[in-house]
C-alpha cells in the first residue's frame, strides 16, 4: 500500500464542521504505515472532545475503500491557536482568543447564554475562562455559584482568577458585597474593565468569554479599541425593541472592526412546563431577518424555559445542570460554531517571533 495514497485520501475528505477539507487544514499530521498497521493522526483547531467518534468513523469510513489496507488506528485531537484580532492589537499573556457576548439592551439573557457557552467550550476540550464586564450589575458571581475572593498571584501584582465547573473566572461582583452599588462614572468604569482583564492572572486560556454589559457606551468601546477581540456574538430576543438595540450593537463593532461571529436568538419561543405547548409571545422571525439585512449567521435559538431561570439562579447553568438535555445541546451546538468560525480565522504569528532587544554595547 502506498503511502501517498492514503494522505490523498485523507486529504479529500471534508470536515463536517467547517466544510472544509482536511487538505485545506491541514488537519492529517500523521500517517505511519506498517505490515500490521496504518497510524493516523488528526489534528483539529477546535475543541473536539465529543466530536472524535464522529471525526473518527468519517476516516475509518474512507479508508475501507482500500481493501489491502491493514488494521487503522486513527487518533484524533485538536490544537487551538491564536488568531487574528482587530486592528493592530496583539493578544495578551495568557489568553489565545477573545469572544465577546453582547446585546444592544438589557433583559434578553445575554449573560445567561455567555456563561453557558463558556462551559460548553470548556466541557468540549479547551481551556475556557469568562470575564464579567458588567460593572454596574456584575451577574457572573451568583450564575456561577461562587461567594469568594481573588487573591493575589506569585508575582504579587495580579489577581488569581476564581474557578468553578473547571471555568477561570473574574468580576468586579468577587470584589464587592452583593448589594453594593457602583457609583462611578464612565472613565472609573472603563479603567476598572482593563484592570480586570490585564491585572488577572489568566492561566492559559483557549477562550476568554467576555460577558459585555447592555448597550453601546464606554465599556463597549473601551473592548473594542484597546482589547484584543477575536470576534462578538449578539444576543437579542425576537421582540422588535431587542432588536432596534441588537442592530447597533451588530454595527457598532463592525465601525470599530470587530468581526462578528453571529446572532444569537433567546427566548425564540415559549415553552409551557406543563403541557410542553410553544409560541412565539416575543415574535417571530425577527432574528433571521437580522443575519438575512447584515450578511450574518443565526448561530442558534433558545427557548424561554423556565429551567434556564432555575439553574442558573441556583448557580448551576444548564450545561452543568442538565449536560445530556435539549437546551444544553443548543447551547453546545452554538459552542461548537463560534469555535469553528475562530479555527477558520489567520492565526496571529506575532508571538512566533522573537523580540528585539537594542543595547549599548
Amino acid at each position: 500500500m502506498d503511502k501517498q495514497r492514503i494522505e490523498t485520501l485523507l486529504n479529500g475528505l471534508t470536515d463536517p464542521f467547517t466544510l472544509k477539507t482536511f487538505g485545506q487544514e491541514k488537519a492529517i499530521k500523521l500517517i505511519e504505515l506498517t505490515d500490521q498497521a496504518v497510524k493516523i493522526t488528526l489534528e483539529v483547531g477546535y475543541p473536539a472532545k465529543h466530536l472524535t467518534e464522529q471525526l473518527t468513523q468519517l476516516v475509518a469510513t474512507a479508508l475501507k475503500t482500500l481493501p489491502e489496507l491493514p488494521q487503522a488506528h486513527i487518533n484524533v485531537t485538536w490544537k487551538i491557536a491564536a488568531h487574528t484580532v482587530q486592528g493592530a492589537l496583539k493578544p495578551l499573556e495568557g489568553i489565545k482568543n477573545i469572544i465577546a457576548i453582547a446585546s444592544g439592551k438589557g433583559g434578553v439573557g445575554k449573560s445567561t447564554t455567555a456563561v453557558n457557552i463558556a462551559l460548553a467550550l470548556q466541557d468540549e476540550g479547551a481551556r475556557v475562562a469568562i470575564l464579567d464586564a458588567d460593572i454596574y450589575g456584575p451577574s457572573q458571581p451568583m450564575m456561577l455559584g461562587i461567594d469568594d475572593k481573588p487573591s493575589s498571584s506569585e508575582d504579587g501584582r495580579r489577581m488569581r482568577p476564581l474557578e468553578n465547573y473547571g471555568l477561570q473566572t473574574m468580576s468586579v461582583g468577587y470584589l464587592i458585597d452583593s448589594d453594593q452599588p457602583m457609583v462611578w462614572r464612565g472613565p472609573m468604569v472603563t479603567q476598572a474593565l482593563e484592570q480586570l482583564i490585564r491585572d488577572t492572572a489568566w492561566d492559559n486560556v483557549d477562550y476568554l468569554i467576555v460577558d459585555m454589559p447592555p448597550g453601546t457606551g464606554d465599556v463597549q468601546l473601551t473592548l473594542a479599541q484597546k482589547v484584543p477581540v477575536t470576534g462578538a456574538v449578539i444576543v437579542t430576543t425576537p421582540q422588535d425593541i431587542a432588536l432596534l438595540d441588537a442592530r447597533k450593537g451588530y454595527r457598532m463593532f463592525e465601525k470599530v472592526g470587530v468581526p462578528i461571529f453571529g446572532v444569537v436568538e433567546n427566548m425564540s419561543t415559549h415553552r409551557c412546563s406543563q403541557c410542553g405547548h410553544e409560541e412565539h409571545i416575543f415574535g417571530a422571525g425577527g432574528a433571521d431577518k437580522m443575519v438575512k439585512d447584515f450578511g450574518t449567521e443565526l448561530l442558534g435559538s433558545l427557548p424561554l424555559d423556565i429551567r434556564i431561570r432555575q439553574q442558573t439562579d441556583a448557580g448551576k447553568p444548564s450545561v452543568v445542570a442538565d449536560p445530556l438535555g435539549d437546551i444544553a445541546q443548543n447551547y453546545r451546538a452554538i459552542a461548537r460554531k463560534i469555535a469553528v468560525k475562530i479555527a477558520q480565522k489567520a492565526e496571529d504569528r506575532s508571538a512566533k517571533f522573537p523580540k528585539i532587544v537594542i543595547q549599548k554595547t
